[in-house]
């Protein structure tokens, strides 16, 4: 990519590996990518989205390809989260869980969104277009800031569970923690949404609290159990979300706002 950051590449590697670990188990990413069983030829669907997210992650490294490689992750996040995230929502509209599964996906689609405004420019018929440029980049600013406000009422939904999830014995008051990351993800949804000055280093900061908790929650729990595929898939998921918030952060660097 022309403007390489930590987070365009980490996003891109985990992508990559997502689609690896799609190939080793002709699966999908369990409970964050669920298909019903009765999808016809779903694992040969398995395969096809395995495929596109190693080669699109693959692709975003290369400068020849990039371009092309966003175009099509942007495409394949937009139904994964029309086809596999909002149903639930329509369906149990009052259950948060299905809320903020579907913020996590949109957190992957702003960060997809970002590259893909990023590389494309806005070069094509002035910045006209929605979704290329800087026009391109505050939207997927925008779609980040609303993702983070399912995340964060989830930790206020079910505290206790994500009090659960902290692994540190030393680690004092969980229930604690749980409140107070949760309130994190909505103070930085308000910063972003209402384009304070704040903003970009709300979008950073949520990134590196997602990153802390892929260091503190899914590393240990791999470590601990190497041959469990969900623990390898949590590790994964939690590494793509820390990976997109470093990606919209790094487009208030790259572009105007």
């Amino acid at each position: 990519m022309k403007d390489v950051s930590v987070g365009n590449l980490s996003f891109a590697a985990t992508m990559a590996a997502l689609g690896i670990l799609g190939f080793v188990y002709g699966d999908f990413a369990l409970v964050w990518q669920e298909v019903p069983n009765w999808v016809p030829g779903r694992e040969l669907l398995a395969y096809i989205c395995a495929a596109i997210m190693f080669f699109c992650g693959v692709g975003l490294m290369l400068p020849r390809m990039a371009r092309l490689a966003s175009g099509v992750l942007l495409v394949y996040l937009v139904l994964w989260l029309l086809l596999l995230r909002v149903p639930k929502v329509l369906v149990a509209p009052g259950v948060v869980v299905q809320w903020s599964s579907c913020g996590e996906t949109a957190v992957y689609l702003a960060a997809g969104w970002a590259l893909f405004a990023a590389l494309f420019g806005s070069r094509d018929r002035g910045n006209s277009r929605f979704f290329t440029g800087d026009r391109g980049i505050r939207g997927a600013r925008l779609l980040y800031g609303l993702a983070l406000i399912p995340c964060g009422l989830a930790h206020f939904a079910y505290a206790k569970e994500t009090a659960d999830f902290i692994p540190e014995a030393w680690i004092p008051w969980h229930l604690g923690w749980a409140y107070l990351t949760g309130a994190a993800f909505l103070a930085a949804a308000i910063a972003i949404l209402i384009k304070t000055r704040l903003a970009a280093l709300a979008a950073t900061l949520s990134a590196v609290m997602m990153g802390v908790f892929t260091l503190m929650v899914w590393i240990p729990r791999v470590w601990s159990a190497p041959h469990e595929r969900f623990q390898w898939t949590g590790l994964l998921i939690s590494s793509a979300l820390a990976a997109g918030g470093w990606v919209v952060a790094d487009s208030y660097r790259r572009a105007a706002p």
